[in-house]
């Protein structure tokens, strides 16, 4: 206690301060000789935090005018150490604030109930005004872009990608993300973020500029007149599109105009392939390899190579030899492919890039969050992100940067474009910060973070969409290591043989052995699915681990009419060792509809 007796002060009890606080008469009061169990509970929370969910480890303390702690810091530090002593802690004296209060420090190691001690110690002293925790403030990542507010697509609770919260962790300072399009036309809302590029196009006809192979990605305009680009073919105007594409990835932010960019650090090589009419394989296949830091004949060496590479752009048909050569030479050189799944509303199986191995495929979301009516879908869609719907309102779109040049290049203007070319820039943007956050990345290991901290689609989609949509904020922590529950991923292990499922009969089952993993498997297991089916209501599904524990993912209704089941399901398996043989089980519970087990995965 006090060495002197005039500062020896009375405390009150924690059971008394409770009643006090829950009664508005007096409360009696009683002279605690020495220090009573306390119920820490009294104490909120907040109270013992710097922030949610961490510790606090200094305590500002507010004395009343009149006490001796208000105008001594010999006296507070003396506090300080009684308090400590009542509570079995060690609480040193630190400082003066400017205000008059004194900061005490807790040390590190203390636990919410140790901090509570203290600060009931202090709450029971009628001498101290207030005591709070000292509270860890961090920068509001909202940007200023007077735009922003139209950006539904980053924030929003329902279908945005929840991008504001990677903010405080990274912004992609560091990475090139190199946008495979239309080329770029001066915006000043990205020049600041623009890197050299070039200008992949060889044929006159479809580069308008005028040259072939160059070193200068502006983009002329690719407008085009009725039937030019084949019979029955309706005249378009300039498209602008990979500015706009751009902008969603890398616009400058935080400069009071325009829009935000995802990965606003990072910086933006914009290489042309797309002209009047489209592009050819080609030269998107050379453009794939020299961004990647590969070597094209003829073609000076990369000073910008890019980890990132963003396709917002495909044609039909499988996925040939020669394009998928070329991404995995530039996947085998540590560059992240994302391409658009493709706005035909069909699987997209029948259309490339988006059914090439090796690439992030992207599906697109409107502003509900479910599957955009002109979206692709499939089980080779690795992942959904907002693409906007303009049918349902202009505003649903995606907002960006754009040039008002019907034909050739104007004003710098911002504009509402909906597609999966529109979602492709959000996954190519996420992929920028998650590099950034960690550097030692590889492809397979972004692509399984992404997955494996994707929220289940908030709208429907029926033929697949993915692992869900898209949550940056989560995949950037899980990566970062700076908390909030993600899961990095890993390994994915699949089971592709297809398994028929009887009608309203016995359950059927599809394993997958699962080895090379240590210890048990993640709290956030990741169960891919893919069953066509013309009635999933009548389906029972149930992961089963090892030692034969069942995880039911999906049980049946007699309201969910819908076709088939594609989605991946999250299971806290932690329980579970990871190594051993996992089972799908999969049973139709009811008459007239019959499915198949397509595909199942497991991601750890």
């Amino acid at each position: 206690m006090r060495t002197s007796p005039s500062l020896r002060r009375k405390l009150i009890s924690v059971a008394a301060l409770s009643a006090a606080l829950l009664t508005t008469g007096t409360a009696s009061v009683a002279v605690a000789q020495e220090s009573a169990p306390r119920d820490t509970s009294a104490v909120p929370a907040a109270q013992t935090e710097a922030a949610p969910g961490t510790t606090a480890e200094r305590l500002i303390v507010g004395y009343k005018s009149g006490a001796e702690e208000a105008k001594s810091n010999k006296a507070a530090e003396a506090d300080a150490a009684a308090k400590g002593k009542e509570a079995g802690e060690d609480v040193d004296f630190q400082r003066r604030l400017g205000t008059g209060a004194a900061l005490v420090d807790l040390g590190s190691d203390l636990t919410r109930a140790d901090v509570a001690d203290v600060v009931a110690e202090y709450q029971a002293d009628p001498q101290v005004a207030y005591v709070v925790p000292d509270r860890l403030n961090k920068p509001k990542a909202d940007p200023n872009d007077t735009e922003y507010a139209k950006q539904w697509d980053l924030y929003e609770a329902t279908a945005g990608m929840n991008v504001p919260g990677a903010w405080n962790t990274t912004t992609g300072t560091g990475v090139t993300v190199a946008v495979i399009d239309t080329g770029y036309v001066t915006h000043s809302d990205l020049a600041a973020n623009i890197v050299a590029g070039y200008d992949f196009i060889g044929d006159t006809a479809v580069s308008v500029d005028g040259d072939g192979r160059d070193s200068n990605p502006a983009d002329p305009g690719d407008w085009y007149n009725a039937n030019e680009c084949g019979s029955g073919i309706p005249a378009s105007n300039s498209s602008w599109h990979g500015t706009h594409v751009a902008g969603t990835i890398a616009a400058v932010t935080n400069n009071n105009k325009g829009v935000a960019g995802i990965a606003y650090g990072a910086k933006i090589s914009p290489v042309r392939v797309l002209g009047k009419c489209g592009g050819y394989d080609s030269d998107i296949i050379d453009a794939i390899t020299w961004a990647s830091g590969g070597s094209v004949s003829g073609v000076p060496a990369n000073s910008n190579v890019a980890k990132v590479i963003n396709m917002s752009l495909g044609g039909d048909g499988a996925c040939t030899s020669a394009t998928q050569s070329a991404i995995n030479a530039a996947v085998n050189r540590g560059t992240t492919i994302v391409v658009a799944a493709g706005n035909d509303n069909d699987n997209v199986a029948n259309h490339s890039p988006g059914n090439c191995n090796n690439v992030i495929s992207v599906a697109a979301t409107n502003r509900s969050g479910a599957k955009a009516s002109y979206s692709n879908y499939g089980s080779l869609v690795d992942i959904s992100a907002p693409g906007g719907q303009t049918s349902t309102g202009t505003a649903n779109g995606i907002l960006s940067t754009l040039n008002s040049g019907s034909k050739t290049p104007s004003t710098e203007s911002y504009a509402y474009y909906q597609g999966t070319s529109m979602a492709t820039p959000h996954i190519a943007g996420l992929v920028a910060l998650l590099k950034s956050a960690n550097p030692s990345l590889t492809p397979a290991q972004i692509e399984s973070a992404i997955k494996a901290n994707a929220r289940a689609l908030p709208g429907s989609c029926s033929g697949g969409c993915g692992a869900g949509l898209a949550d940056a904020a989560k995949t950037v922590q899980a990566v970062s290591g700076s908390g909030g529950g993600g899961s990095t991923g890993g390994t994915t292990f699949t089971n592709t043989t297809a398994v028929s499922i009887p009608d309203n009969g016995s359950a059927i089952e599809s394993s997958i052995a699962v080895t090379g993993r240590s210890g048990n498997a993640p709290s956030t297991l990741q169960v891919g699915v893919d069953i066509t089916h013309t009635y999933r209501g009548d389906l029972v599904i149930d992961l089963v681990a090892p030692d034969g524990t069942a995880y039911r993912l999906k049980s049946s209704s007699t309201s969910d009419s819908a076709d088939d089941v594609n989605t991946t399901y999250s299971v806290n398996a932690s329980s579970e060792v990871a190594n051993g043989t996992w089972k799908l089980r999969v049973q139709d519970v009811a008459a007239q509809d019959t499915g198949r087990l397509n595909s199942w995965k497991l991601t750890f």
